[in-house]
């Protein structure tokens, strides 16, 4: 077996084993600490790929970015030592059984895809042309995408700490004269 092998293996066992925890973790920063695992691990595959750039991007953006964010309104809210409630049976079964049909789905759909090698040759990476295009509001741009992303991001953040904050805002005797 060959080290890029081995590397696959163990970023790939390493992905389901967090992914798992991180759905089943009953401590909400626990869960937040595995995703941020899952992450890293899977900007390593993007890394063996040479999909550098999306590699950079999934490091900086979603593992540094996303996770901080979480573990930072976790934190606000101080919600860190919660536990979340025991999932019943059902919930567990039904869950379980959806996760089979999506991974049955997606080995079915992987199987009959006829992947073709190419023989067009591999095109230069040119920087000014990505960042053109990420700075773009024309056809081929991305500038519209990153501020609804962005927008979006602010919106679920703001909503998970009004969600997470205790109770209203305490009144103070000043407030109730």
């Amino acid at each position: 077996m060959t080290i890029n092998q081995v590397m696959f293996v163990l970023f790939s066992v390493m992905i389901i084993v967090f992914s798992v925890l991180t759905v089943t973790s009953r401590r909400i920063l626990r869960a937040a600490v595995y995703l941020l695992f899952v992450l890293v691990s899977t900007a390593g595959l993007y890394f063996m790929l040479n999909f550098q750039f999306l590699a950079a991007v999934q490091l900086t953006l979603y593992a540094g970015g996303i996770v901080v964010l979480i573990i930072f309104s976790i934190l606000l809210t101080s919600h860190i030592s919660q536990k979340f409630e025991p999932v019943g049976w059902k919930k567990s079964l039904f869950s379980a059984l959806a996760a089979m049909a999506g991974a049955i789905i997606t080995i079915i759909t992987i199987l009959d895809f006829k992947f073709s090698a190419t023989a067009e040759a591999a095109r230069e990476i040119d920087m000014r042309l990505i960042g053109k295009s990420l700075l773009s509001v024309e056809y081929d741009g991305y500038v519209l995408p990153f501020e609804v992303i962005s927008i979006l991001l602010i919106a679920a953040m703001v909503a998970a700490i009004v969600i997470a904050k205790k109770g209203g805002p305490k009144k103070t005797e000043t407030q109730t004269l």
